[in-house]
């Protein structure tokens, strides 16, 4: 997870479309060619865009963007402490 890409993430690309990107990743993922390492890379990725989206839920729901950005953060860290 890194929060920079994050941000960019939420401010140049719409919900639709990181759903959209969200649905090729988690097929990419299932092929049975596809390497350890490229998984790895994939889901690096897929946890950007779900910060991305869940941001996006957030700002819409009237939280500021550094909040929303800030939170998401503080959720993933939170579930790595459990």
């Amino acid at each position: 997870m890194k929060i920079p890409v994050i941000r960019q993430l939420f401010q140049n690309s719409t919900p639709e479309n990181l759903e959209a990107t969200l649905t090729v990743l988690e097929a990419f993922c299932e092929f049975r060619g596809v390497s350890e390492e490229e998984i790895d890379v994939a889901g690096e990725m897929i946890t950007n865009i779900c910060g991305a989206l869940e941001v996006h839920a957030n700002v819409q729901a009237g939280a500021a963007e550094k909040d929303a950005l800030n939170a998401f953060g503080q959720k993933v860290m939170g579930s790595i402490d459990r």
